[in-house]
């Protein structure tokens, strides 16, 4: 039987000294086949990327490591920093989840990929490395590879910069690549090209590849094998195929089911994953996942369960005690983790009922100038170019896009209840235009914000109870009110009034991003503006939140301006959605219909490039990817905005081409919706690959 390419056996990895020990990895064993694609998955805390670092001989000088690591039959660790640099790069090569951070400022995209191909080959040219760097820079996809050889990383984006990464990973035809969250910070059309990308480096090269990601979607369409971590260990394994369809693990059954789907219904709710992962200073002595598992009972607390076979699968093991029963079906799993119960909906009259928010033709246009002294103007970027849209009482808008789509400006242009640049902003049928200073302090009271990153929207040095008063401090509300309303909404968004004295350091992200919506609801707006409040969040801890927003929603008869890039959690939680590109609105009307029959190409290509975590659906779908990315808001452009990415535009006949070129498609009702392209009302192109 050949060897395994990597081999990693009971490795255990912890930092400290004698008092408090974190135990990051415990006891991990997988093995690797040449060519194979092995997904590791699991929350953040689990020890992904650190077994990950420790094959790649770069965890600190503190690190204490044992076991072994053995690459195409060589033990990695006995060996030092110099014999390892002689594989780091050539056989083993690495891509970092912040590309930005792990490429060198001062040096060019070029010189560092040519920096790699000659440190391990001295006879190499720089005629030749330059000639092979452009060649690189083309096989990963950046345009016009000759020029932007001699780019510097901050003059691509983020996209470009991590395809970059894969070329300089791939530059000495590697046998393992380990690429680490490469997708994380990355918009949905984006994160396809780049998975994209890494397959094609894979059949390029013929390298093994290990994917650590947190998205089951990203590990369904593209790997051999999916390894689950959890509290520094392994503690499910599987062919792809068998993990999604019969999970064994309790954890990865709760993972599973808390992910928002595009192909599941949309009334279906979330289930979450209570609690939070053990700290790995001071492990349980039973099964760490035991205090979160609703299938646990008296024996799970005993001993800590092996990684041992589930009868019947080959290649599939699990470290749980319950797993036979879970793989015979004696204990199901839905009714380890059901789902939810809905919460009884506050009537509220959509029909006939004015909106509680209604922008018309919005702009915000920034000057762009040059020079110290002298400054003069030379150019503007139309952050925000002709925004309109309305949301009912009760309902929920999403809004969606790539990143510098203008989501952002919009919102902020709403919050800042004053006259727009141009065009008009209505909240509850009150022009902000003409708000008086008491009038827009008032105001102010209606309409909230729910920040993106809970722990920057939380000033660390204040209590919770401050925290959350704190708008009620503002309006002058006595102190003994404040604090029997903090331990209300405590109560309501679903933690201990008793945690009111606690700091937010002393809380998890989610438990974070709860405190900020009590934040937001203590004052009883009727209308609450969501910043990406979940994607900073791990998808455990995600549709807790969700579940949450949805229920005050049902209770309070709320209104949701819900920005987001992530489509699935926008399926699950919208009644509309308004798809923005390049500061419009290119898509806009009822979620179910635009899901189901998007007919703007953007809208289209953004949907498709959303994983679904079901292997089978993943490996038939039809893709539509987008080529490079967003254009410049500086860029003055004829004709239709979306047209240089446009798939559909690549196969149309030469007139049609041209009356993209030449006309900028205004927006018209087509199919019940408003939409931005000449070809809306027509069949549907086939633009899919």
């Amino acid at each position: 039987m050949t060897e395994p390419l990597l081999r990693v056996d009971d490795l255990h990895v912890t930092f400290g000294g004698q008092s408090q020990q974190v135990h990051a990895v415990r006891g991990v064993s997988y093995e690797v086949n040449r060519g194979e694609f092995l997904g590791i998955v699991g929350e953040s805390g689990s020890g992904k990327s650190v077994s990950s670092t420790a094959v790649m001989g770069l965890l600190p000088s503190s690190a204490k490591v044992t076991g072994s690591i053995r690459y195409d039959g060589r033990e990695l660790l006995d060996l030092d920093d110099k014999q390892l640099s002689r594989i780091r790069g050539s056989e083993i090569a690495m891509i970092f989840q912040d590309p930005l951070s792990a490429l060198t400022p001062v040096y060019t995209i070029g010189q560092q990929i040519i920096e790699g191909l000659k440190l391990h080959d001295r006879s190499i040219s720089n005629q030749a490395a330059r000639a092979r760097a452009v060649e690189l820079l083309g096989v990963v996809g950046i345009p016009n590879p000759q020029r932007r050889v001699d780019s510097f990383p901050h003059e691509f984006s983020g996209g470009m910069r991590q395809r970059a990464m894969i070329a300089i990973a791939i530059a000495n035809d590697p046998k393992l690549i380990i690429a680490d969250e490469p997708t994380t910070a990355l918009d949905v059309t984006i994160q396809a090209q780049i998975l994209e990308v890494l397959q094609k480096a894979k059949e390029i090269t013929g390298a093994a590849v290990v994917l650590i990601t947190h998205d089951l979607g990203v590990v369904a369409g593209n790997a051999d094998r999916v390894a689950v971590m959890y509290a520094g260990r392994i503690v499910e394994q599987a062919p792809v195929d068998q993990l999604f369809a019969a999970p064994a693990m309790p954890y990865t059954i709760g993972l599973l089911r808390s992910m928002p789907n595009m192909a599941a219904p949309r009334e279906e709710r979330l289930v979450p994953l209570e609690g939070r992962p053990p700290l790995l200073t001071q492990l349980p002595k039973g099964c760490p996942f035991a205090d979160r598992c609703p299938a646990a009972f008296a024996a799970c607390r005993g001993e800590e369960p092996a990684l041992l076979p589930v009868a019947g699968d080959d290649g599939h093991v699990a470290a749980c005690i319950r797993a036979e029963e879970i793989a015979a079906g004696r204990l199901r799993r839905p009714d380890i983790f059901p789902r939810p119960e809905e919460v009884e909906a506050v009537p509220v009259a959509r029909v006939d009922s004015a909106p509680v928010v209604e922008l018309r033709d919005v702009k915000r246009t920034f000057p762009v100038m040059k020079g110290t002294v002298f400054r003069r103007r030379i150019g503007t970027v139309k952050a925000v170019d002709g925004v309109s849209f309305s949301i009912g009482r009760g309902t929920t808008l999403g809004l969606v896009g790539e990143s510098g789509s203008g989501k952002t400006t919009t919102i902020l242009e709403l919050m800042e209840l004053a006259k727009a640049q141009h065009g008009s902003i209505s909240i509850n049928g009150v022009d902000t235009a003409t708000l008086s200073q008491a009038d827009r302090r008032k105001l102010r009271s209606e309409i909230q914000i729910v920040f993106q990153d809970p722990m920057a929207s939380l000033d660390p040095r204040m209590s919770i109870q401050d925290i959350i008063a704190e708008p009620l401090t503002v309006t002058g509300a006595p102190k003994d009110e404040q604090v029997r309303k903090v331990a209300r909404m405590l109560e309501l968004v679903g933690l201990e009034p008793s945690f009111a004295n606690r700091y937010p350091h002393q809380f998890s992200g989610g438990q974070r991003q709860r405190i900020g919506i009590a934040r937001a609801l203590i004052v009883e707006p009727k209308i609450l503006v969501l910043d990406e409040p979940v994607s900073a969040l791990d998808v455990s801890v995600q549709a807790g939140v969700l579940n949450l927003l949805e229920d005050l929603k049902a209770r309070l008869g709320l209104s949701y301006l819900f920005v987001a890039h992530d489509l699935a959690v926008v399926r699950h939680i919208a009644d509309d959605v308004a798809v923005m590109y390049l500061g419009r609105i290119v898509e806009y009307g009822p979620a179910d219909l635009i899901f189901s029959d998007p007919r703007h190409p953007y809208t289209q290509a953004l949907f498709s490039a959303v994983p679904v975590p079901d292997p089978q659906v993943e490996r038939t779908r039809s893709r539509v990817l987008l080529q490079g990315d967003l254009p410049s808001p500086l860029d003055e452009i004829t004709g239709c905005p979306f047209r240089s990415r446009c798939p559909l535009y690549k196969l149309l006949p030469e007139d049609r081409q041209r009356r993209c070129a030449e006309e900028d498609p205004a927006a018209r009702t087509v199919h019940d919706r408003e939409v931005r392209c000449h070809w809306a009302e027509e069949e549907r192109f086939d633009v899919a690959v």
